[in-house]
């Protein structure tokens, strides 16, 4: 196994009372004064081993002591196949977790398309081991990469939210507070582009992260500066791709860098991403429910970014798609003014939870415009 990072093999094992503590074989490297850490491990056939029991994978890694982490995704080039991985935490190996591609994604003729293909980012918390295991055969550079975002002070402050402005200067639904880039940490030398603006909004897409849901609110700065390195040095994407990300406490938090009055193009709905905003919710609401406060802040955000357009909510969008695995490139699809990232792709994002509350976000936000 060849990879920056990767220390010479010693055997593998879980720590043992009176054994003595045998270094990590994959070591985080620290990426300038940001305080983040990363490896990027290369994986090769001669990596993987077949199971005998086929019950987690037709092939897995062995088992590799890392130095921390809390983030973990896989990326290559060219056809996937079905990935997952296990990390070893405080209290031993965890189970099994698919690794499903990556569904929010820049359009196929935006500045932000890449040859790279990569799994959701998986939020793990603090960890120091991992196993990776793939039905189907190995992509091509298939890399795993891990991601430590580091602990700043500021994660466990809370920022003053911009804009918050009196009743009388409302001529449209307000803007909502939120927490700019610089409250999450953003390193502006990692963009290697942009940003890019639209003509106007049409729509709003909601998706989810599919990352952890039990987070502190001191761990969504690092959250955030984890899946942004993923994206851009990763992914070889300008940017984070989300336009805006909502936290389970309801905290509004900017991420594309452009300004977020402003219509910037997001990389995050395939296709559609040339005239809409992206509302990123953190966790995996496939089985769990997004909380009160989150569902606030969506329908607050939502609000403003339409009307700042004169789009009214109820009523549907005519949009120009520009080549999703669901329209064809040319296609006029007519949508909802806010829709599921499910609604324009092959994809189950938002999380079933999530999608059946859109309905309910789409009526508060209409009487919040017409409130103002």
């Amino acid at each position: 196994m060849m990879a920056a990072g990767l220390a010479l093999p010693v055997p593998v094992g879980a720590h043992a009372a009176g054994k003595p503590h045998r270094p990590p074989e994959v070591l985080l490297r620290s990426v300038g004064d940001s305080g983040v850490r990363e490896a990027d491990v290369r994986l090769r056939r001669s990596d993987f081993h077949d199971t005998t029991d086929g019950a987690d994978g037709d092939r897995r890694t062995k088992r590799l002591r890392t130095s921390s982490y809390r983030l973990a995704g896989l990326t290559w080039r060219g056809d996937g196949s079905s990935l997952m991985m296990r990390n070893r935490a405080g209290s031993g190996w965890s189970a099994w977790h698919p690794m499903p591609a990556l569904s929010d994604l820049p359009s196929a003729d935006s500045p932000d398309a890449s040859a790279t293909s990569g799994t959701e980012p998986l939020w793990v918390g603090g960890s120091d081991a991992v196993q990776i295991g793939l039905h189907g055969p190995i992509p091509q550079r298939l890399t795993l990469v891990l991601i430590d975002p580091g602990r700043r002070k500021s994660d466990s402050a809370e920022p003053e939210p911009t804009n918050r402005t009196g009743h009388h200067h409302w001529k449209h639904a307000p803007r909502p507070p939120i927490r700019l880039r610089k409250a999450w940490g953003a390193v502006d030398s990692w963009r290697n582009g942009g940003p890019w603006y639209v003509r106007t909004i049409q729509q709003v897409h909601i998706h989810h992260t599919v990352t952890a849901n039990r987070y502190s609110r001191a761990d969504v700065p690092a959250l955030i500066r984890g899946m942004y390195r993923y994206h851009t040095h990763n992914l070889g994407w300008s940017d984070i791709g989300y336009n805006f990300l909502v936290d389970r406490f309801g905290r509004i938090w900017e991420g594309r860098k452009g300004g977020a009055g402003l219509p910037v193009q997001g990389a995050h709905t395939l296709g559609f991403n040339e005239t809409s905003t992206g509302i990123a919710a953190i966790g995996n609401f496939e089985l769990v429910k997004p909380s009160q406060k989150m569902l606030t802040a969506i329908v607050r955000l939502a609000s403003w970014k339409l009307d700042k357009y004169h789009r009214d909510v109820p009523h549907w969008a005519h949009v120009f798609s520009h080549g999703s695995d669901r329209f064809r490139w040319g296609r006029t699809v007519v949508l909802p003014r806010i829709d599921g990232h499910r609604d324009t792709n092959q994809t189950a994002c938002p999380g079933r939870r999530l999608y059946a509350k859109l309905p309910g976000i789409r009526r508060r936000a209409t009487i919040r415009v017409r409130h103002y």
